[in-house]
């Protein structure tokens, strides 16, 4: 039931940590084919070198045989040695150049993926239970039906060109050596692209059923996505809470500045923007507070409290709330609406001043 409900694509997440766990998809038989590919290149490119070196060996220890009376140590070392020299020549380059090759493809298909967590020991590896579920698995059924249809699609291309060749065989008899040789290897060259043409296709097709597979398990529920969601960026209803006390420790910052305001402008209870200017410290007017609706109610009852003066200007307190943030100063164009405010309030100011002495 749990395999049925998976029915989502795997996260950007999910897909990082399989890869942190080494999982990746590859087909061993797109690497098989290459490699086979450029073996047969190399060989056809490198195979007169490699015959000329081995004759060469043949030749060279034939005459030291024909001088010998006794076969000494020295003498078997000595023939060892050259052998061993050809080998490494001839047939090193090209087994290097193979393991290179194998070595890129994989490296290309999972992304050059290097993993730690593949060399640690894991008893699921020598476990006799899992095995068997491994044995008996889709997956093992798939690559042993995969390797019956190779091994007979093999045999019968093998068998059509033998047969081909039965046919015209006394032909080939009366035919010269050198060219029954060279019809020969033309006929097997052929034989072997024909192999090679069917592995490319079998590549082909295990590479998409690979990467298939491997998508199908990653695919994830709809509440895994939900968990990991949880994990990565946090629950939304403690997010929300979280948002919501630092909005408010915010406001209440604010709200703190209103008594050092040297005026309130509202409009006339949708928004409200306290302003301060001190001529010996700032460039312009500061809005400390700002607010709408409620928020514009709380600036308006905290001036009322500590008796800063208020002032209606509809349009000057929608702008100022729009256009300029807390602590900033005023913009140049509102300067000559603000000077007039803050004269009147400092008319205000001295006439307080007069009544009170």
């Amino acid at each position: 039931m749990a395999e049925t409900n998976k029915t989502e694509k795997a996260t950007p997440k999910k897909r990082r940590d399989e890869r942190k766990k080494g999982n990746a998809y590859q087909s061993k038989d797109v690497i098989s084919i290459v490699v086979l590919i450029v073996g047969f290149v190399l060989i056809s490119k490198l195979g007169g070198f490699v015959a000329g070196q081995i004759k060469l060996l043949y030749v060279k220890q034939i005459t030291m045989m024909e001088g010998l009376h006794d076969m000494t140590v020295a003498t078997c070392m000595q023939v060892f040695r050259e052998g061993l020299q050809v080998f490494f020549i001839t047939a090193v380059p090209i087994m290097a150049a193979l393991a290179l090759t194998g070595i890129v493809m994989t490296g290309v298909q999972t992304g050059f993926l290097v993993s730690g967590d593949l060399l640690k020991f894991k008893f699921s590896r020598i476990s006799l239970l899992q095995g068997m579920k491994r044995l008996m698995s889709l997956r093992s059924v798939v690559q042993l039906v995969k390797s019956v249809m190779k091994v007979l699609v093999i045999m019968w291309i093998i068998y059509s060109s033998v047969k081909g060749l039965l046919l015209i065989t006394p032909d080939i008899l009366n035919t010269g050596m050198d060219r029954s040789i060279q019809f020969m290897i033309d006929r097997t060259m052929a034989m072997v692209y024909k192999i090679c043409l069917f592995f490319v296709a079998v590549a082909v097709l295990d590479y998409s059923y690979q990467k298939y597979d491997y998508e199908k398990k990653l695919r994830m529920t709809k509440q895994e996505i939900k968990d990991e969601y949880k994990q990565t960026e946090g629950d939304p209803f403690i997010k929300g809470r979280i948002r919501e006390k630092q909005r408010k420790m915010s406001l209440n910052r604010m709200i703190q500045q209103v008594p050092f305001a040297d005026v309130i402008v509202r409009n006339p209870t949708h928004f409200a923007v306290a302003l301060k200017y001190d001529i010996d410290k700032d460039l312009a007017p500061m809005v400390v507070a700002k607010g709408q609706d409620h928020t514009a109610r709380r600036i308006i009852e905290a001036a009322e409290r500590n008796h800063v003066l208020i002032t209606e200007n509809k349009f000057l307190a929608q702008s100022l709330y729009r256009s300029v943030e807390i602590n900033d100063y005023i913009p140049q164009e509102f300067y000559q609406a603000v000077a007039e405010i803050l004269a009147w309030v400092y008319s205000s100011r001295e006439k307080d001043k007069k009544a009170w002495n």
